[in-house]
């Protein structure tokens, strides 16, 4: 049987009656990812143990049972799992819960193609025909300061038709209804890593685009090493949310309090060896650096090899056992 692919990776497919669970079975066979549930003992303590463990969920049965089901479960758009409500002859497929992130709007039109129904989806954006701005900013990478900001922005975007944009870094190209502007005073949001804007009532938007190289002495623990990533970016007004990742030179590979801290802040980091190290141009060289680990520095040829394209910000500031450097990358 040919599986129509679904965009969620685990999917759960409920139902109450005995048309419900015909349907519910077609789309389990046909929807890849997908699992049948057995809602015969009560499909409310089903889907509570079910909950935390999938992707999505799809229910053959009246909406009222759904919300009723789902609503002591909700915490939070970005966390939930999607949720989708089908009439028993497959009709309708509504989008209910976590549409844009959660996967859901595509998940109601997966169960539509299988069905031959009708996907109902509800969200603004997609009824207007305007960019999802949650969806375009996990694209590109971008966070809010705060959830409440998207919310903001996505509100002028679906009142006005249109979101006029100041960047400080090159974005790629913009959809038609995110409009560039040069003049920062006049943007609605301002995409930039930077914290020292005179804009009080502005909403921003963080880029993940600075690579922090980090030296540290051998043991150095992960507390240390945070408060000095910590200390360089106030000092230098960047903002915690544009961190993309972290460098140092290959014999910190099994440094465990940089690791920590890489695993604390879910970051990805890159080792280099002190051959490459040496090849980078332009950084501040240090002999007792050189003599400790055979390359002229480590923080700042590190952050740019790690960066590929990209220009150091910050260069390299001494803390105790710590040495932090700063690159932003071109996007």
């Amino acid at each position: 049987m040919e599986q129509a692919e679904s965009a969620t990776k685990r999917v759960a497919v409920c139902a109450v009656t005995a048309g419900g669970g015909l349907l519910a079975r077609v789309l389990a066979g046909k929807l890849a990812g997908a699992e049948l549930l057995d809602c015969r003992g009560g499909v409310a303590q089903v889907v509570q143990k079910a909950w935390p463990e999938y992707d999505g969920f799809i229910f053959v049965m009246a909406a009222g049972i759904v919300v009723r089901t789902i609503a002591p479960l909700m915490t939070d758009k970005r966390r939930d799992p999607c949720v989708v409500v089908c009439d028993e002859l497959g009709r309708f497929a509504v989008s209910l819960l976590s549409g844009h992130l959660g996967g859901g709007n595509e998940l109601a039109r997966r169960v539509a193609e299988v069905t031959g129904g009708q996907p109902v989806i509800t969200t603004a954006s997609d009824t207007l025909g305007l960019t999802a701005l949650d969806l375009w900013m996990r694209d590109k990478g971008l966070a809010a300061e705060r959830d409440a900001d998207v919310t903001r922005l996505s509100g002028i975007l679906v009142n006005r038709g249109r979101l006029r944009v100041f960047s400080d870094t090159v974005l790629p190209e913009l959809p038609p209804d995110l409009e560039p502007v040069a003049n920062m005073a006049e943007a609605d949001c301002i995409v930039s890593s930077r914290t020292n804007w005179n804009q009080p009532d502005a909403l921003f938007l963080r880029p993940k685009n600075l690579v922090i190289g980090i030296g540290c002495n051998r043991g150095t623990a992960r507390e240390l090493i945070e408060a000095a990533v910590v200390s360089t970016l106030e000092s230098s007004h960047l903002s915690l949310l544009s961190l993309h990742s972290l460098a140092s030179i290959d014999l910190k590979a099994d440094e465990e309090g940089l690791l920590a801290y890489a695993r604390l802040r879910g970051l990805a980091i890159l080792f280099f060896p002190s051959e490459a190290l040496n090849r980078v141009e332009g950084i501040t060289r240090s002999a007792a650096v050189f003599q400790a680990t055979g390359a002229h520095g480590v923080a700042e040829p590190a952050a740019l090899l790690a960066a590929r394209r990209g220009r150091l910000i910050v260069p390299k500031i001494k803390y105790r056992d710590v040495t932090i450097a700063i690159v932003e990358k071109y996007l």
